[in-house]
Formats: C-alpha cells, structure tokens, sequence
C-alpha cells in the first residue's frame, strides 16, 4: 500500500489532485446533483469538507479534464463545454458591521467580474451588480452561469451575539441572494453551503426554488468520511491503530443516510497518531455554552433530544432553537427518524466521544470551574471507577461541591433547579467519555443515569434533600428493580444513591450496594 500526503488544511481540489494528496472521490455526488436539478442548498457544521466540495464542482464546470482522470465523473462528463463560475466565499475574516458586508460583497463581484473578463457596470446596489454580473457572464461565454456560495452564513452568525447587527447581515446577505430566484434565465447550477439553515422567510425570500439536500438520505455523506472510505482510501495510514476506537472517537454524523467520520479529525489522527479533540479545539463554543446555561436547559438530556422537522430546520436572528442549534452546528447528529401522520420527529443524540466529552466539559467547567488541585478532577475520578473505590468516589464528589464558588449559584440560571446538582454530577462522568444513559428508561420507571465501564454497570440515582442524607436514592433502586434487566449480563452491577443537600450545597449521601 503506497502512502500518499494527507490533505490537512487543502480546501482546493486542484492542489489535491496535483500533489499526490489522498482524495475521496465525491465526483459522483456532483454528477448526481447536476443530473436531478439546478438550485441546491446544504447545510454540514464547520470543517467537513463544504469548502472542497464547493471547489470541485467549479473545477467540473470549469472544464480541466485532466483533474478528474480516474474519478467517478470523468466518463461521463461533456469535457467540451465551459461554464463560467461565480464564487462567493464569507468563509475568510471578521464582518462586523453592514458597511462592512457591502465592501466585502462588492470586492467579490469585481474579483468575479475581472476573472470573467466583464466589465461590470458602476450601477449603485449589490442586487444590480450581482444581477448585471451574471446576465454579462452569460451573454459573454456562451453558456448559463454556475453560482458557488460558501458559508453564506458566516457574517450572521460571527455577530449573533449582537442582535441587531445579526439583523442587519441578515438583511444584506437578502439582498444578494434574493438575485438568484431572479436571475434563473441567466443561472445552469447554484449551490449555497453554510452552517445553518436558516428560514427562507428570514433570509431566503422567495428563494424558493433551492431544494435542501441537509437530510436528503442520499445525500448524507456529500461530505466527511465514511466506513468504505477509511478502510479503502486510507488503509495505509491507520497502521497500529484500533479501528473501533477510531470508530467511537470520530464518526457517527448522519443526516438519515450512511453515517460519516469527522474528515478534520480523522487527517489530524492520521498525523499526530494520538486521539484528541482536535475539531472541537479550533473553537471552543463559547456562545453555545453560555446559551445552553442560560436557558437552564438539563444537561443529562441533550444528547437525547427530539425535534420536529420544522423546528430542526428554525433558525433565526431572534429565535434560536436549542435543538437546531445543536444539530446544525454538529454537536448532535441524527439518530432516528420517524413519521407521525403528517409530523416527522428525529431523535437526536452525541454524534461521538469526542463531542460528548468535549462539549459536557465545557459545561462543567461554566457549571462549577474545576480546581487545578489533582486530586479533584475528573481524571481522579477514573483512577477510583477503575479500583471501584467508592468511599474515595464520596470524597472526591464531597470536597468537589464543597469547592463550588457562591458565584456559581447565582451567575448560572441553572443553578436555580435541582436539576443543577444532578448536571454537575453527570458532566464530571461525560467529560471523561463513558459510556453513560442518563434517563435510563425501563418497566420500572427511569433511572437517573447508568454507567457501563471495565466490565461493570453502575446504576446511580439522585435526590435533593433539605440538609441529612435520608437514603430514599438508594432505596427507591431496589423498590423499582431498577437492576433487574441488567442481572442476566453476568457483570458486577453497583446501586448507588446520591443525595445533596440544598441548604449545603453538597453531597450529604453516597450509598453503595453490589449486587452479586
């Protein structure tokens, strides 16, 4: 097997190709795409390979035929014809404001006009000039235009922390892209990538002729990398590495189709040869986090959300979904889909380790900041699960709380609910990428969280109690047989109840019963 050079960092098909890189042929999306329509719209989080893409079609359009020898697309494409390309990318810098959204778009409809060798009119407006751009491209070569747009979204969502001028990119970006519906005489393909989805209302007005391939089964590995793909393309670089870990640390994004591996991720693997988070580390989600927080949402339950196709698709200025936020930006993926009369509900969970630990991280250390003392963080709390040391789990857990800064109760909204305690409790565990079922349902009722590790299952429940431990966690366990459809598995199982105290603001109980 001939090794080749990883692509880390290359968003251009041609520099690919001509390096000796590996590639992952998705030619055969582009032709399909081509085949059953014109106007297209995808939404896939950040790092998943868009930008590529988005470049290989105006390479297939464009024409270079040496570029696609060997690929899917190349016997079957008319490489005698040349379509003129538009591209417009906000995928680079910093808008921030109106002013300068519209310097931004104008400098991208002269680098266009130039390239196309047109002379674009000095004529006031970004939608004239948009407009005039490809009715002169067309007249000038012959051939209907191809409109490129990658991150569309990017001036809106780089200023979401400020409403109004969100609004006001909303509203520029409108009045381009509004062009396209009415420029169709003067457009053979359009293609629009971003992060979000949002509204056709809010921002696509009566562009209503894009078809969203985002859930599109056919469509749900245009981008990332599949099971095929790492043990066909990239079968010299894993080596020593284990593939299931691969497997746990890196894939699972789907979108109702085959399910596909991160592509940043995987490449850097490949390099580093170490697992860590690195997608999640090029931007740690701030505003995420702190929105998560102030609208008190429970931690334990995010990755078992449902949601509504409409509500999956909402995004907005003025109102953000928790559920489309999470899944449009890549922090839940698709787990399920099912149709109800006239309502179709997906269930969403963690896409993988990498996300759950990450993000649940993140949480904790908004929740309750983690002292830098050893002795309290999350990787102490491995080293007891793996000696089964419980009495050290009570005092890790107990001193833990009791180093909670006062601040941390009022700053945090969801310091209000008792549900706070129980989050800061499943965070610690989640952060460490175990496998966890918060919710565990059964005949019984629902457990508050079951923990599966070296051979073991945990089943833990949780009550708040005004000051002493009154043991009614642990109890209710064993009155609900909450252990029950665990017992034929043959592996130890430990009942293990917690109760914190609301006027101490700590763990005043931890009682553990091993079953045999």
């Amino acid at each position: 097997m001939t090794r080749k050079r990883l692509p880390i960092g290359i968003q251009t098909f041609r520099k690919i190709r001509e390096s000796d890189c590996y590639y992952v042929d998705k030619t055969g999306f582009a032709l399909h795409l081509i085949e059953q329509g014109s106007h297209y719209f995808l939404s896939r989080p950040r790092r998943f390979g868009k930008s590529l893409f988005l470049d290989t079609l105006a390479e297939l359009f464009a024409g270079d035929e040496a570029l696609f020898e060997g690929l899917a697309a190349h016997p079957h494409w008319d490489w005698g014809r040349r379509f003129p390309v538009v591209r417009l990318s906000f995928a680079e810098g910093v808008l921030r404001d109106r002013a300068e959204l519209d310097e931004s778009i104008d400098k991208l409809l002269r680098l266009n006009a130039e390239r196309l060798d047109v002379a674009l009119p000095d004529e006031p407006g970004v939608a004239i000039r948009f407009s005039e751009l490809l009715r002169l491209a067309h007249a000038r070569h012959g051939e209907r235009v191809v409109v490129l747009v990658d991150e569309y979204d990017k001036p809106i969502l780089d200023n979401l922390a400020d409403a109004d001028t969100a609004r006001a990119m909303r509203d520029g970006l409108r009045n381009l892209y509004s062009v396209i519906k009415g420029a169709d005489a003067d457009i053979r393909f359009a293609f629009l990538t971003g992060v979000s989805k949002f509204s056709k209302v809010s921002l696509f007005s009566g562009l209503n002729n894009l078809r969203d391939i985002t859930v599109s089964r056919e469509y749900s590995a245009i981008c990332g990398y599949t099971e095929t793909d790492l043990e066909q393309t990239f079968a010299p670089e894993i080596g020593e590495l284990d593939r299931a870990q691969i497997r746990a640390w890196y894939n699972g994004y789907n979108w109702t189709g085959e399910a596909v591996y991160n592509p940043f991720d995987v490449l850097l693997l490949f390099q580093e040869r170490q697992f860590r988070p690195w997608w999640f580390e090029t931007a740690t989600p701030t505003f995420l986090v702190d929105l998560l927080l102030k609208r008190g949402v429970f931690i334990p339950r995010l990755g078992r959300l449902l949601a509504s196709d409409a509500l999956l698709s909402a995004f907005d200025v003025d109102h953000i979904a928790t559920e489309a936020l999470l899944f449009q930006t890549g922090y839940l993926t698709i787990d399920a889909v099912r149709q109800l009369g006239a309502l179709i509900e997906y269930r969403l969970r963690w896409p993988n380790i990498e996300v759950q630990a990450s993000l649940t991280g993140a949480l904790l250390e908004s929740l309750a900041p983690v002292p830098q003392d050893p002795a309290l963080r999350p990787s102490r709390l491995y080293e007891l699960l793996l000696a089964n040391d419980f009495d050290g789990m009570h005092t890790l857990f107990r001193a833990f709380y009791d180093s909670i800064p006062g601040e941390c109760y009022t700053k945090n909204d969801i310091a209000k609910y008792e549900g706070y305690y129980a989050s800061i409790f499943y965070t610690y565990f989640a952060a460490l990428g175990l496998d966890i079922t918060p919710e565990d349902s059964s005949n019984a009722g629902r457990l508050d969280m079951t923990l599966r590790f070296n051979g073991n299952v945990y089943l833990f429940e949780f009550k708040v109690v005004e000051l002493s431990p009154a043991g009614r966690a642990l109890q209710q366990i064993k009155d609900r047989g909450y252990a029950d459809k665990h017992r034929a598995s043959g592996v130890p199982i430990h009942l293990i109840g917690v109760e914190f105290s609301r006027k101490e603001r700590t763990v005043v109980g931890f009682e553990v019963e091993r079953l045999a």
